[in-house]
C-alpha cells in the first residue's frame, strides 16, 4: 500500500499537492513510513465523491446494507494481525494489547452495528403521524490516536448502516489502520464514493472538514481544545457536531470495600494502553480512614507494572505516543511534585531500562487535594493521584467536580449502595467495581466531555435525521 495516496472516490489517489507526515514509532523515536498531508482542495474532492454516493446509497434498503456490513465482518479477519502490528508500531501499543483489545474492538464494533440495524425501525406511526429516520447526509469523521481503530470502527461502521457517506480524517500519529481497514471496505464492495479517507493535521484537514458546507454532520473524538475548535468551525454550516472529548474519571472506592483489592485493579485497570484512555479512572478517591493502607496497596501495583517495548508479548505497557505527550506528562508530573502531592512512585524520566523511547514510569501520587493540577488536567500517561475524603456525600462532591464526565468508577461489596453512589454521579457511564459497559452500551459524555453517544442502537441514532409526515390518513386534495 502506498501510504502517500488517498482514498477517494473508490480509487486511491496522490495528493492534489504533494506533501508529507514522518509517522513516528514511539519505542524508537524514528519515522518508519510518511503519508500524504492533505489540503482543502482534497478535501473538496472527497465531498464531492460523498455527495455524488449519497444519492444512490441513502436509498439502499436496510438488507442491502446488512449484506455489505456482513462481508466487511468476514473480510475484517483476513486482515486483522495486520490491523494489529500497525496499531502496535503507530501508537506504540504491546503487541498483545494490540490484538486482544484493539483490534479486537473493531471487528466487535462490526458486530455491534449489524445488532443495532436488524432490531432498528426507521418507519413507524404514532398518533396518525409517520415517523421516519433517515440518513443524515455526508459526515466527517476526524478519530484520535490512543484507541484508533476502535474510534474508526464506532463512526464508520453506524454511519455505512445509517445510509451515510463519509470522509474520514485519522489522528496523523495512527493512519495505518485506518488505511488498511480501507482496503476491508473496498474488498468488501462498499460503493465508490460512500466512504472516502484523507490525511493530514488537524488544523488544516480537519478544520476544512468542519467549515465545509457539503458536510452535514462533523463526529469528532479527541481532546476538548480540539472539539471547540471543530464545533467553531461546524457553527457557521449549522451541521450537527457529536463530541466525544476528554475525561478525568472518578473511581469512588467505598469504606465497606476490600480497599487493597479494589486499589490495586483500579491501578492496572487505569495504566492500561499506558493510562492513554479518555475514561481511565485517573482520580482515586478513598477514606482517609484507610488511607495508608490504599497508598500500600497502589504503590505495590504500580510497582508491579512492567513498562517494555510494544514488540514484546506480555502484560506490560509500551511508550506514550510521542514527543509532545511525554514532555507534557513529565512536566504534569512534576508539577504534581512542585504543588505539594506525596509521590508514592514513579515520578519523571524514563525507566532505567529504557533509554530510548517515549516510556514513562508508572507514577502513583497521594495526598492529592482536588485543585492541585494533576487532579483538574487530563494527563493521558500512567499517572495516578489519590484523593482521600471522609463522607460518601464529600466523595460524590470531589468525583463531580470537574470540568469533565465521561466515566466514573464505584468499588463497594454492597450492590444497593454503590448503585446509589452510581445515580448521584454526573458522567455518562459509571462502571461498578470495574465492570465496564460492551460494544453495546451507549457511551459518551456531561459537561466538557462531548455531547452525543456512540455504541449499539444509539451510535446509529447519531446518524439519522427523524422526519415527520403529517396527514398521511386524510382525504385526499
Amino acid at each position: 500500500m502506498d501510504h502517500l495516496k488517498f482514498y477517494i472516490d473508490g480509487a486511491w489517489v496522490d495528493p492534489v499537492t504533494p506533501a508529507t507526515i514522518d509517522v513516528i514509532n514511539p519505542a524508537t523515536e524514528k519515522a518508519f513510513t510518511q503519508i500524504g498531508a492533505g489540503s482543502p482542495e482534497d478535501v473538496d474532492l472527497a465531498v464531492a465523491a460523498a455527495r455524488r454516493a449519497f444519492v444512490d446509497y441513502s436509498q439502499w434498503s436496510v438488507q442491502q446494507r446488512l449484506e455489505v456490513l456482513e462481508k466487511i465482518r468476514a473480510i475484517y479477519k483476513d486482515y486483522f494481525d495486520d490491523i494489529a502490528q500497525a496499531i502496535s508500531d503507530e501508537m506504540g501499543a504491546p503487541i498483545d494489547l494490540a490484538r486482544g483489545s484493539q483490534a479486537k474492538l473493531g471487528h466487535a464494533h462490526i458486530k455491534s452495528a449489524i445488532k443495532a440495524l436488524l432490531n432498528f425501525s426507521f418507519e413507524t406511526s404514532e398518533f396518525d403521524v409517520i415517523l421516519r429516520y433517515e440518513p443524515i447526509g455526508v459526515c466527517g469523521m476526524i478519530t484520535p490516536w490512543n484507541w484508533p481503530m476502535n474510534q474508526v470502527a464506532v463512526k464508520v461502521i453506524p454511519a455505512l448502516a445509517a445510509g451515510c457517506t463519509m470522509v474520514l480524517k485519522p489522528s496523523e500519529e495512527s493512519p495505518l489502520d485506518a488505511m488498511i481497514f480501507t482496503e476491508v471496505l473496498r474488498e468488501a464492495g462498499v460503493p465508490a464514493g460512500v466512504f472516502n479517507l484523507v490525511n493530514g493535521y488537524g488544523p488544516v484537514v480537519g478544520e476544512a472538514m468542519a467549515k465545509h458546507p457539503g458536510i452535514d454532520m462533523m463526529s469528532f473524538t479527541g481532546s476538548t481544545c480540539g472539539g471547540v475548535a471543530v464545533a467553531k468551525a461546524a457553527a457557521d454550516t449549522v451541521k450537527r457536531v457529536a463530541q466525544e472529548l476528554g475525561g478525568k474519571s472518578a473511581n469512588i472506592i467505598l469504606k465497606d470495600a476490600d480497599i487493597a483489592k479494589a486499589v490495586t485493579e483500579g491501578v492496572f485497570y487505569m495504566m492500561d494502553n499506558s493510562g492513554q484512555s479518555c475514561n481511565a479512572p485517573t482520580r482515586m478517591l478513598v477514606p482517609n480512614v484507610r488511607m495508608e493502607e490504599a497508598i500500600e496497596a497502589a504503590r505495590a501495583a504500580a510497582e508491579s507494572v512492567a513498562v517494555d517495548d510494544p514488540s514484546k508479548s506480555g502484560g506490560h505497557i509500551g511508550p506514550v505516543v510521542n514527543q509532545i505527550q511525554f514532555d507534557k506528562i513529565q512536566s504534569l508530573i512534576q508539577q504534581g511534585i512542585d504543588e505539594g502531592a506525596t509521590l508514592v512512585t514513579g515520578g519523571c524520566g524514563r525507566p532505567d531500562h529504557l533509554p530510548t523511547g517515549y516510556y514513562v514510569k508508572p507514577t502513583v501520587f497521594a495526598h492529592v487535594d482536588n485543585r492541585m493540577t494533576i487532579a483538574r488536567q487530563e494527563i493521558f500517561g500512567p499517572v495516578l493521584v489519590i484523593i482521600g475524603y471522609d463522607s460518601e456525600d464529600e466523595a460524590v462532591a470531589i468525583a463531580n467536580d470537574t470540568d469533565f464526565g465521561l466515566a466514573a468508577y464505584v468499588c463497594s461489596t454492597e450492590m444497593e449502595r454503590a448503585k446509589l453512589v452510581a445515580r448521584r454521579l454526573r458522567a455518562g457511564q459509571v462502571a461498578i467495581n470495574y465492570i465496564g459497559g460492551t460494544t453495546d452500551t451507549p457511551f459518551g459524555g456531561y459537561k466538557q466531555s462531548g455531547n452525543g453517544r456512540e455504541k449499539g442502537k444509539w451510535g446509529l441514532e447519531e446518524f439519522l435525521e427523524l422526519k415527520a409526515i403529517t396527514g398521511a390518513r386524510a382525504r385526499a386534495c
